[in-house]
């Protein structure tokens, strides 16, 4: 005989979510390698911000709304800086025009929007995942909670082991 709750928890996710991650997960590590090998003073904070995807595909593999969280809204953040407080938004549309006349564009910026793409699979899979748990209000709260402490872990690894120049790009894309 099955019991309700049986019912309204999927055993798994679907396996689209997994890969959809996975894969997002993979593009953003991908870009971050990438950068870091063309700037080193980067390496130690991309190192650790890549850190930050293995835990959340571990633990939305294991239904984790403190996972799902953090991966929809740190890659949300990470876009929304990227794409709306930084020149690279613009930049970005510079260079998809660039390359569609046939010119090459700017392999940094190229890079960042390789970055964002990974993100959107991240998000649209994670908030995919996290709805399917029809969460419950304790629930909604740990989805917010894993997303704002990988946020602030960002951000504290930004101001202490990343270059200073990742400090001065985030308070310029916060506006302080």
């Amino acid at each position: 005989m099955t019991t309700t709750a049986a019912l309204s928890k999927p055993v798994a996710n679907a396996t689209w979510i997994n890969t959809s991650i996975l894969v997002g997960s993979l593009i953003f590590m991908s870009a971050l390698a990438i950068s870091a090998f063309f700037a080193p003073q980067w390496r130690v904070l991309h190192l650790l911000q890549g850190s930050i995807y293995i835990v959340v595909i571990l633990m939305t593999r294991r239904l984790s709304t403190w996972g799902f969280g953090a991966g929809a809204l740190l890659a949300t953040f990470w876009n929304w800086l990227l794409l709306f407080r930084s020149p690279v938004g613009t930049e970005g549309i510079k260079a998809i025009g660039t390359v569609l006349r046939g010119g090459p564009p700017d392999p940094s910026t190229l890079i960042q929007l390789f970055a964002a793409c990974g993100h959107f699979l991240i998000i649209g899979a994670c908030v995919a995942g996290f709805l399917r748990l029809r969460p419950t209000g304790g629930q909604w709260g740990e989805f917010i909670g894993g997303g704002v402490l990988a946020i602030g872990f960002l951000l504290v690894m930004a101001f202490t082991v990343g270059p200073p120049e990742a400090a001065v790009h985030i308070k310029q894309a916060l506006g302080f």
